[in-house]
């Protein structure tokens, strides 16, 4: 019976995944729901809190669904397609998740970010610094996220809406060193979706399922959508959605293996401070997952995001894979 409802509620979350987009860069960020209970697929009350670790390097640069060099990406927009290098991204988010009741939750996000991004700039052959190249060593707080939660449809608690806010936390007004052979050591401003944060409020919402094939076998679904209410210097992020499907089996004692199917997809960005060209696109992980519970309050687990399908726009660096470790604290 439990089967047969995953199955069908399947359809509907794929639909929504196609037809909406969180992140403009579609690759910047780690999508898996690294706790489960911390994302909410429980109906405990009480306080557990979650510290996670993300390492992200995007190092390959894709077009399409594809691979392409530096040097055919430079001649790319009659030559004026800008060629980036990498882009290397450090997360460490801390998660408080607070239950009211069985029905009524919240969950806080704060990350902070450490990202070393380099570009050739534009005009470049794709191995030589040309027009606007720099490089960029950004760190600081990002945007927190707050993501309140409903479950009180049914006795079980098994079925959820999310309903929240990403905050403008995070600085969009950092710069870089510019590389440029016409104009080397002076500051560079960097693309508004390489800052910390994007300086706008974004709405969230969402809706969740969980449940037990058996005693064993657990699954859970998530849908978020992201939209951003209202541009910022002339900046918007392009709107998104993350479709997350988890699960997991409990019948080893001392180690619990997961697998998730992590989807996202994300639109332009828009305005004029933002590359309306190479951002968004569609991402597709497989994510290899173990949690390993230390005490009845205290667990460890570690994921690997490995992808199965990447579709960017224009031309963007892409991950080769993602690795997320982190600890949860029940209270």
């Amino acid at each position: 019976m439990a089967a047969n409802r995953l199955f069908k509620l399947l359809p509907a979350l794929i639909a929504a995944s196609a037809s909406s987009g969180a992140l403009a860069c579609a690759s910047c960020g780690c999508t898996l729901s690294s706790d489960w209970e911390s994302q909410g697929f429980s109906s405990q009350p009480g306080l557990k809190m979650d510290v996670r670790y993300d390492y992200l390097n995007q190092n390959q640069l894709r077009s399409g669904s594809g691979a392409i060099s530096p040097a055919a990406a430079s001649q790319l927009s009659q030559g004026n397609q800008e060629v980036e290098r990498y882009t290397r991204n450090q997360y460490l988010t801390l998660g408080f998740d607070y239950a009211f009741s069985p029905a009524w939750g919240l969950n806080v996000q704060i990350p902070y970010l450490d990202r070393k991004h380099s570009t050739l700039g534009t005009g470049s052959d794709g191995a030589n610094l040309a027009d606007g190249a720099y490089d960029s060593s950004t760190s600081g707080l990002g945007d927190i996220k707050a993501i309140g939660r409903y479950q009180g449809f049914a006795e079980a608690r098994d079925f959820g809406l999310l309903f929240g806010l990403k905050l403008p936390t995070g600085s969009h007004t950092q710069t870089g060193v510019s590389t440029d052979p016409a104009n080397p050591g002076a500051a560079a401003p960097i693309d508004r979706g390489l800052q910390p944060g994007t300086g706008t409020t974004d709405a969230i919402v969402g809706a969740y399922y969980f449940g037990e094939l058996n005693r064993s076998w657990h699954y859970f679904t998530q849908a978020t959508i992201q939209s951003a209410l209202a541009p910022s210097d002339q900046y918007r992020p392009g709107t998104g959605v993350n479709l997350n499907l988890g699960l997991r089996y409990t019948g080893f004692t001392g180690w619990m293996p997961q697998l998730q199917l992590n989807a996202r997809y994300v639109q332009h960005d828009a305005g004029d401070n933002a590359d309306t060209v190479s951002t968004g696109g569609t991402l597709v992980y497989l994510s290899p997952g173990l949690t390993v519970p230390l005490t009845r309050q205290t667990s460890l687990y570690s994921f690997a995001q490995l992808p199965i399908y990447q579709h960017v726009n224009g031309v963007q660096l892409a991950p080769r894979y993602t690795l997320s470790v982190g600890a949860r604290f029940s209270f």
